[in-house]
């Protein structure tokens, strides 16, 4: 299946100015996958080293950060030639070896001729532990789950992926309910690319559940080895909220609803945590929508989601038919799906960070809130084509934004006041 990333990767390999990559992302978002295909793709020959569990490669790094050493050490182990110009170094699941990632930095300064990627699941959580990180020594990219214009290619969609570049193309809504079957099947399946590739092959959803409920499993398992006994039951129990309140119709993360007088004190490290890992995007509230954003940041106000919306269904246990077709039951959890599934596409397929702002006493809350360019951009999600904008009409007259966005299953159309982008194609904004 194809990954848009690797056009990225291509003129990381390309550059002048290259430097080490770490790739970020957690697990089972195919980091090793993307890593291997590259290399397959775009190199003679990939050295690849996975650090899970392998003392003897990983001790390889303890001596020294002698790069000429370390290479000579690693073609003795992998029983290859390491060549500058035509192999890709592969270092994988470096979170088990950290010394591996301090070493970035050598590679970087005494061998920038050799192209050197690094990867792992539990990255972001050592790099928070307190290891010498190699800032300014190295590139980054973050993989996230497959966004819905990389779910229609693997679907081999790929002229209704290339109409996603511009919401104002025509046939973004002239193949309107194409696009929408695709966006409620991706709402079920979501974007970890075992699933996709399971519904690719076989338009199963039981067997997609299976799978999504076997990666919530594994993520539930790294919180046991990798957390300390202290903190375990607060990750736990964060984690298992998420989906409850993202039920309610005021999605601001609640303390006392983990348990009776929770407070943030008590569970600010665990929420930390599961950001570091991957496994959660925290959206923080905003005071005024003013410029730049990150400046009225409010730390206590904040809605957490889930890396994957196929995740987030997996744990509410929504079955295939209710996503798919809706029912009495399903709608009110419909704007929570939405929700996911905007923010998933705005982290993955664009460079916005989103937030939220609210009125004085809640009176009205924009979805999210982007900083583009000079504007500051609201814009209010819909799950399906009720279109009454109260909140959205309410901040625009309120602060006269230049721009105002609602997205909805409703076709592309711009109004006096607002533009409306259909919910397939919101990465286009």
């Amino acid at each position: 299946m194809e990954r848009l990333m690797m056009m990225q990767l291509r003129k990381w390999k390309e550059s002048r100015r290259r430097k080490p990559l770490i790739l970020w992302g957690s697990r089972q978002v195919g980091k090793t996958w993307l890593m291997k295909e590259f290399g397959r793709v775009c190199f003679r020959n990939v050295a690849y080293v996975s650090f899970y569990n392998n003392k003897r490669i990983a001790a390889v790094f303890e001596q020294d950060y002698d790069v000429r050493r370390i290479l000579n050490a690693l073609e003795i182990e992998l029983h290859m030639k390491i060549s500058a110009t035509d192999t890709l170094l592969v270092f994988d699941e470096v979170q088990s070896a950290m010394k591996v990632v301090e070493s970035l930095k050598y590679f970087c300064e005494d061998a920038p001729e050799y192209a050197v990627i690094a990867a792992g699941s539990l990255l972001g959580v050592a790099v928070h532990e307190g290891i010498s990180f190699p800032v300014g020594k190295v590139d980054e990219l973050h993989l996230y789950p497959m966004s819905f214009e990389e779910y229609l290619l693997a679907m081999d969609e790929t002229a209704l992926a290339g109409y996603l570049k511009d919401w104002k193309n025509p046939e973004i809504n002239l193949f309107g309910e194409r696009y929408r079957d695709y966006l409620r099947e991706y709402l079920y399946v979501g974007g970890m690319p075992e699933a996709v590739d399971a519904f690719r092959q076989d338009r199963d959803p039981i067997a997609v559940r299976e799978i999504q409920e076997a990666i919530v499993r594994q993520y539930e398992g790294d919180f046991g080895k990798h957390v300390s006994p202290s903190q375990l039951p607060r990750i736990r129990m964060t984690w298992n909220a998420i989906p409850s309140q993202l039920a309610k119709e005021n999605r601001k993360f609640f303390f006392g609803q983990i348990k009776p007088g929770g407070r943030m004190k008590e569970f600010e490290i665990a929420i930390q945590w599961l950001v570091d890992a991957g496994l959660v995007y925290r959206v923080n509230k905003v005071t005024k929508p003013g410029m730049p954003l990150k400046s009225y940041v409010d730390m206590a106000a904040f809605k957490l989601f889930l890396l994957d919306v196929g995740l987030l269904g997996a744990m509410s246990n929504l079955d295939f038919q209710s996503v798919l077709h809706g029912n009495d039951v399903f709608e009110e959890f419909k704007g929570a799906l939405a929700e996911q599934y905007v923010l998933q596409q705005l982290i993955s397929a664009t460079k916005y960070t989103p937030y939220y702002y609210a009125g004085e006493k809640s009176t009205y809350e924009t979805d999210f809130l982007v900083q583009r360019g000079s504007d500051i951009v609201p814009i209010e999600v819909k799950a399906e084509e009720n279109l009454k904008s109260k909140s959205l009409q309410v901040y625009v007259e309120k602060f006269h934004p230049g721009y105002a966005v609602r997205v909805s299953m409703s076709g592309a159309r711009e109004q006096n006041w607002m533009v409306n982008i259909p919910l397939w194609a919101v990465q286009a904004l």
